[in-house]
């Protein structure tokens, strides 16, 4: 019987209740137990499993730059004037019920991929949907659909319905018009509704000029920067000097 009930539970997809139930069938203490107790220690044993696949899932379709960052291993070195209070603020993530954006800012190798990774991760923790993507690549995709309306809308559409999308590598080249009416389109179809985050080597005094500095730029910057929390992340030297394994002598 109990060979015949673990294979039925592997039927189901039941694994990790089959794997319990094979392994606790023979224990005296288990079997002495009230039905109900029996049937909570295996049903908690799965719903736990399930959340785990569920996040790994969740975490493989992110596509997350660093996909072990973690905040526990963020350096808040004094040079670095990471404001710690509000970094532990945004790992509850409650700015995704907030529907409000963060903008993280820093020089080449000051970390920011790090960062949004492990902001990624702590989201993704808590069974939330996020896209990870740089901005020079979500513009080459936007544009392999541009010649068909309605795949072009369909992709937008996409990206606009993630509850968290990470857009980094935010304006490293400066936009041309059309460029810049996708990221409006994209922004304001997300704007009030879902969070996004853009990770720039640039503060935002100078977007404006890297969006074209007409009324696209003008309505881009309205969609950011007012509902926004600003992460700007300090210091000369790059943190990939200072994590290298590589040490010249």
């Amino acid at each position: 019987m109990i060979n015949e009930n673990y294979n039925k539970l592997l039927q189901m997809k039941l694994d990790k209740m089959a794997e319990l139930y094979l392994s606790l069938s023979n224990q005296k203490t288990f079997n002495e137990l009230p039905f109900d107790e029996k049937m909570a220690i295996l049903i908690d044993a799965q719903m736990e499993e399930n959340k785990t696949r569920s996040i790994e899932l969740l975490r493989r379709k992110a596509s997350i730059r660093i996909p072990s960052a973690n905040l526990n291993d963020i350096s808040f070195l004094p040079e670095r004037q990471i404001d710690k209070i509000l970094t532990m603020k945004l790992h509850e993530c409650g700015f995704i019920n907030e529907k409000l954006n963060v903008i993280i800012t820093g020089a080449t190798g000051a970390g920011k991929t790090y960062y949004v990774s492990a902001l990624a991760n702590s989201v993704i923790d808590k069974g939330i949907r996020v896209k990870y993507i740089r901005l020079p690549d979500l513009i080459y995709e936007l544009n392999a659909f541009r010649e068909t309306p309605k795949s072009f809308r369909r992709k937008m559409r996409l990206y606009g319905r993630i509850p968290l999308l990470i857009i980094d590598d935010f304006l490293i080249s400066p936009l041309n018009e059309s460029q810049s009416s996708d990221v409006f389109e994209l922004l304001e179809l997300r704007s009030g509704s879902f969070s996004t985050i853009l990770a720039s080597q640039f503060e935002t005094s100078h977007w404006h000029e890297r969006l074209g500095s007409g009324a696209i730029a003008d309505a881009i910057m309205d969609r950011i920067i007012h509902d926004s929390y600003i992460v700007n992340i300090k210091g000369d030297k790059s943190m990939r000097e200072i994590t290298s394994r590589i040490r010249n002598e």
